[in-house]
């Protein structure tokens, strides 16, 4: 072979192998999903792994507006009936066509998914009837008025009733649906027989704690994705993470460190964040029994008095832990959910005062202090013990020594459903875009059974929001149900019930000539990044 001839052909390999690298996509995932079943865990992690596969009815952008999916127009008949019309020429991965019985199946299948961790049932239960008019045009019927369908529509996962070996016909009843068939189990999901969506990509191979494989749907209906190939690989430890971005191992990462921004800029990779939904906040234990972790009170619980719960607030400068702890990349909350968001109402955050905080405890008869422990999980949320250790370093500078207990997430967030910690740090993160999410669980009186509180391990309770609360969960018109969860919101945050400290900014990085649209839920979606490099331009 001449040296003309190998270097030609060193060259044609050299373009080859560019070409098939510029198909395919590598992302650094920080989490990994629990499960290849879009319907098993109402988790992010999943979430964001199932869009790329499963649609829904209904969409949400990037700052969490509804759009178009599956479904192209939906409105309400009258107060407990909605129509829904239907995409035509959609098929499965399958190769199925997309209808209304799909629809119906996928809804049915949800509340009977086994050992689900966190059910998706709480979006179905106002669901009384589902009927097919065509294959195209679905009825969907409430057990009252619920304006929120279309949002909690957008978290129903649909799946091929075919693939999923359903009977010829499906039909909705609330004791239970019919034509159902042998349901698959959610390791069934694994395999890319099982797991046929409608989305821009299909599952090739899902391999735990090494990768999940994606390819391209060729017959997509919507805008086809950038990449043939999407590989995500998930490597939970920040700083393993951010080596094989700079190694070049992975294109892009999710949740890079903070303190590690300024390096990954400096060596020209893209740097994208955006404010996001999840509030960090203290909760506190309502309970005037067996309140535990609490010292120097005699027995007193003494965050049952309102007076105390506002120094505490008072005590934390906001403005400072979003400057040293966050680096900036987060904001302080005077609410629940960031203005403007659906329900807010552009509250001011509450003014760093340790004197003020002071004189509040003396008349609460605490001048003298007291010692208390606060529960947080060290591996949740950015920055979370550090966060945690400065909020107790400023509640103790004014009296309230506090101790503070961090542990793993799963080892927390047991604990705090068990009622261990007087006070602890957590975060959330609004589903649904609007102020209904927040309220519903964390400030809602405890009811399991209603859907409320779920999330409310310290029992605050107030009567009169839960009423307002109410009212605005079945109120349609969208200008009145802002205001009434506007007051209700002003309720908790008025006596300190719960207490806002900082919404998260959240960033990803990358190399250069990829571009990804930050998005206030925080998932990455393989599906959203962009080639913008030259070779994609020409």
């Amino acid at each position: 072979m001449t040296l003309r001839t190998t270097t030609l052909a060193a060259a044609i390999l050299a373009v080859s192998a560019h070409g098939a690298a510029a198909q395919e996509l590598t992302i650094g995932l920080s989490s990994e999903p629990t499960s290849m079943d879009p319907q098993f865990h109402n988790l992010a992690t999943n979430t964001q792994v199932r869009l790329n596969i499963f649609e829904s009815l209904i969409a949400q952008d990037p700052l969490q507006g509804l759009e178009p999916s599956l479904a192209t127009k939906w409105e309400a008949l009258d107060d407990t009936t909605w129509r829904y019309s239907l995409r035509e020429g959609v098929e499965f991965h399958d190769g199925t066509p997309f209808t209304a019985r799909d629809v119906i199946y996928s809804v049915c299948r949800i509340p009977l998914v086994e050992n689900s961790p966190s059910s998706f049932s709480i979006y179905t239960q106002s669901v009384t009837d589902m009927r097919a008019e065509d294959d195209h045009t679905l009825i969907i019927e409430t057990n009252g008025p619920n304006p929120l369908l279309p949002v909690e529509s957008s978290t129903w996962a649909i799946l091929s009733a075919d693939a999923s070996g359903a009977e010829d016909t499906v039909t909705f009843t609330e004791d239970g649906c019919e034509g159902m068939g042998t349901l698959p189990a959610s390791n069934d999901f694994n395999s890319p027989d099982v797991a046929a969506g409608t989305g821009p990509y299909m599952l090739d191979e899902f391999t735990r704690g090494s990768q999940i494989v994606l390819t391209r749907n060729e017959d997509y209906w919507g805008e086809a994705p950038d990449w043939e190939r999407i590989v995500m690989r998930p490597i939970t430890s920040a700083g393993p993470r951010v080596a094989a971005l700079l190694s070049g191992d992975v294109d892009m990462i999710e949740s890079p460190p903070i303190q590690d921004l300024p390096r990954l800029e400096d060596a020209n990779f893209k740097v994208v964040d955006s404010l996001s939904n999840r509030i960090i906040y203290l909760h506190m234990y309502h309970q005037d029994h067996d309140a535990p972790g609490i010292e120097g009170t005699n027995g007193e619980n003494p965050l049952l008095d309102a007076k105390v719960r506002e120094a505490i607030s008072l005590a934390i400068n906001r403005e400072a832990i979003v400057e040293r702890i966050m680096g900036g990349y987060a904001e302080p909350a005077g609410e629940l959910l960031p203005p403007p968001m659906f329900g807010t109402s552009g509250r001011a955050v509450d003014a760093y005062d340790p004197e003020r905080a002071q004189a509040l405890l003396a008349e609460a008869g605490y001048e003298d202090g007291f010692k208390i422990v606060l529960g947080t999980p060290n591996d949740r949320y950015i920055n979370d013990e550090q966060v945690a250790q400065a909020v107790a370093q400023m509640l103790t500078r004014i009296g309230i020594e506090t101790e503070v207990d961090a542990s793993t997430a799963s080892q927390f967030f047991s604990r705090r459903n068990d009622q261990e910690f007087p006070i602890y740090m957590a975060g959330w993160g609004a589903a649904s875009g609007e102020m209904s999410s927040p309220l519903k669980s964390l400030v809602a009186s405890y009811d399991p059974d209603a859907g409320l509180g779920v999330t409310n391990p310290g029992r605050y309770s107030n009567p009169e929001l839960d009423s307002i609360l109410k009212e605005a969960m079945v109120t349609i018109d969208d200008d009145k149900r802002s205001q009434l969860l506007q007051k209700a919101e002003s309720i908790a945050l008025d006596e300190h019930g719960i207490i806002p400290l900082h919404y998260e900014r959240t960033a990803w990085a990358m190399k250069p000539g990829l571009d990804y649209e930050p998005r206030v839920d925080q998932y990455t979606l393989a599906f959203e990044v962009k080639d913008v490099s030259d070779e994609a331009q020409d």
